[in-house]
């Protein structure tokens, strides 16, 4: 592996007028974009503005009717208003609903407003409209909770550049930038756009997504990110990229599409209300047809609404995605929180995941002519302006020998050509042993793991070769998953050497390895798995993205990048295989809830269902009962918010 993997600092120019148009174009996808959230937005609004209706409905008309005596006209008057402005809209919805066959557990609650109007029942009716959409605003809010921590980060994203000319450094909005343009970046200032440091020192907080502080050395020629924080020095950098294909913009799509094709949230309340919806409808019918009495239908239907379903699942929803957000996980897909604890197949990347993803220098061989104390202080001297995995490696061996790091005057990190720079009056030129061109009879043969070349004023100077090493919880948490998660297979899925693979796999106890696979060859490997049971994936780098959307769930493992971040159900801030068996627990203990609240409110439901259909209960007491029936499950779903008192168990 060389060090010319990473990603090139300089970009082909780019026409301004092009450019330019790119910008505009993206803006007006971004317009789209926000029109199309406003429209959300203004839906769940809605459903938010008829629960709040419905309720004060209720309060006016009890109100009226005993409080103040008022005539029938007047406290029957807020319900007829709340049921034409609030239930014929959700009556409509649910219309759609059964015309494109999507028949959920919302479905008797529009039995019931339809039935209780027709009979003129009208306090009921709004009861129902009440838990209704109650139930969905609480939906929608989950819904905006699952992505909460990527909207702050884009929100702090700057709207306005300085961009510097020869009359003078002007503000201009980010969306103006063109690729060229030189921009200045005052201290403390967040970095508008990827690009390259044109001009001055200094140093800069890359991980913004994290939050842990991890700073990197600035000089001309070093690469910048958009959303990096620009520490005391004055920097002037050329943009590389335009703001829409920069870094920023790529968390803004992740966002937006997380959002657009969101799972639905109740999946389990729509695989109980497969089977309870139509016995429900059966039993109000029968009941209904031998006693005589519409009114007796109304009451079974009534008190079969299944509220339980419809508000206490995102409740459990919205406890879980604020649990897990608290514990540096962002969960983009609620719907896959209920198929983790079904997995009986894990598949790990090997980088980054079961390893701290931060090589180590094993060993460094110098020719005759070279020792290795010049070589590491030169090598580490430039290193520290690439971001490279294995630069990390290469300045925590200097630190380690107490080597001071040198003056650097020159940055150039070309795709093919290496890392180079002049240290200290001599051109450091690293590269790996395939993209080498000068005569190397001194070059030892090469040897598992990774490796890179160094050369001093074109002459060969020593080889680095690196370990990366497994994470000190990686074995202990491998050998808890199956009696504790009842993991069935492991996998360790790679693109890495078979001896670096198979080292690992030793190390941590899995037998199950494939290495040196291809990005194609890891989905067919996971679709192949996933044929014959469910299956998680956990992975952390570009590669991985394909797997990640081929998994029933995908876990980004840290987020070094957008586009693993984009293809993941989940994102875990924090690398640690604690943070992964904290979700694991997450997702259990909120099924299980989510579970108990469901099927212990249909259990008294059905209860209710059966006084309903002998005559015991009248259709205001169903009404009544049924609200009784939703405070317990409520009252169980919050238990997801409560902290617990451990969610690791190894």
């Amino acid at each position: 592996m060389s060090l010319t993997d990473s990603e090139p600092l300089h970009a082909e120019p780019t026409n301004r007028n092009d450019a330019g148009r790119k910008a505009k174009s993206g803006t007006g996808t971004n317009e789209n974009r926000k029109i199309q959230k406003q429209g959300q937005r203004a839906t769940h609004r809605k459903e938010t503005y008829i629960a709040i209706l419905a309720g004060a409905a209720i309060i006016l008309h009890l109100l009226f009717r005993y409080s103040l005596k008022f005539p029938p006209l007047a406290w029957q008057f807020p319900l007829y208003i709340t049921l034409a402005v609030g239930g014929a809209p959700l009556l409509w919805d649910l219309l759609k609903k059964v015309w494109q066959r999507e028949f959920g557990s919302d479905l008797l609650a529009g039995i019931s407003i339809l039935t209780s109007v027709l009979l003129g029942e009208y306090l009921v009716g709004v009861i129902v409209v009440l838990m209704l959409s109650g139930g969905t605003a609480l939906e929608h809010y989950a819904t905006r909770r699952a992505s909460s921590v990527l909207e702050a980060l884009a929100k702090r994203m700057p709207r306005v550049a300085h961009r510097k000319d020869a009359k003078g450094v002007l503000d201009i909005n980010v969306e103006d930038i063109a690729v060229g343009d030189s921009l200045v970046i005052f201290p403390h200032e967040v970095c508008p756009v990827d690009g390259v440091v044109a001009e001055g020192y200094g140093s800069m907080d890359e991980a913004y997504l994290t939050g842990e502080p991890f700073e990197i050395s600035k000089a001309p020629g070093a690469q910048v990110i958009s959303g990096a924080i620009n520490n005391d020095a004055l920097l002037t950098i050329t943009a590389t990229k335009l703001p829409v294909d920069s870094r920023y913009a790529k968390i803004m799509r992740v966002m937006e599409m997380s959002e657009r094709n969101r799972p639905r949230l109740r999946r389990i309340g729509d695989q109980l209300g497969a089977w309870y919806t139509p016995a429900a409808i059966g039993i109000a019918g029968v009941s209904g047809l031998l006693s005589g009495s519409p009114n007796r239908f109304l009451a079974v239907v009534v008190i079969a609404t299944p509220c339980p379903l419809l508000i206490a699942i995102p409740i459990v929803v919205i406890g879980a995605i604020s649990l897990a957000a608290r514990r540096g996980i962002v969960i983009k897909s609620p719907a896959a929180l209920e198929q983790i604890d079904s997995c009986t197949t894990l598949i790990f990347d090997k980088t980054g995941t079961l390893t701290y993803g931060t090589p180590t220098v094993t060993e460094i061989i110098c020719p005759a002519g070279f020792v290795r104390e010049q070589v590491l202080g030169a090598a580490a001297s430039l290193e520290r302006y690439s971001k490279h995995p294995l630069a990390g490696a290469i300045l925590a061996a200097a630190k380690k020998d107490g080597l001071p790091l040198q003056t650097v005057k020159t940055v150039s990190e070309k795709p093919g050509e290496g890392l180079r720079g002049t240290v200290d009056g001599h051109l450091i030129h690293i590269t790996g042993r395939g993209k080498s061109t000068s005569a190397l009879e001194d070059l030892p043969p090469a040897a598992g793991g990774l490796e890179c070349l160094v050369f001093i004023d074109e002459v060969y100077a020593g080889l680095f070769r690196f370990r990366d090493t497994p994470r000190r919880e990686s074995h202990l948490f491998i050998r808890h998953l199956k009696p504790r998660h009842q993991i069935t297979r492991v996998v360790l899925l790679s693109g890495d050497r078979e001896s670096e693979v198979r080292y690992l796999a030793d190390s941590v106890g899995i037998n199950e390895v494939h290495a040196g696979k291809s990005p194609e060859e890891k989905v067919a490997i996971v679709r192949k798995a996933r044929q014959h049971e469910k299956t998680l994936f956990v992975g952390d780098g570009i590669n991985d993205a394909p797997a990640l959307l081929a998994a029933t769930v995908g876990v980004a493992f840290g987020t070094h990048s957008d586009i693993t971040s984009e293809a993941a159900d989940a994102v875990i801030l924090e690398q640690s295989l604690d943070k992964v068996d904290e979700l694991m627990h997450i997702a259990r203990r909120m099924r299980h809830i989510a579970l108990e609240s469901a099927v212990g409110g249909m259990a008294l439901s059905i209860f209710g269902m059966l006084l309903a259909a002998a005559g015991l209960l009248a259709p205001i007491s169903g009404a009544v009962g049924q609200e009784f029936i939703d405070l317990l499950a409520v009252l169980n779903a919050l238990r997801m918010s409560l902290p617990p008192k451990g969610l690791t168990d190894f």
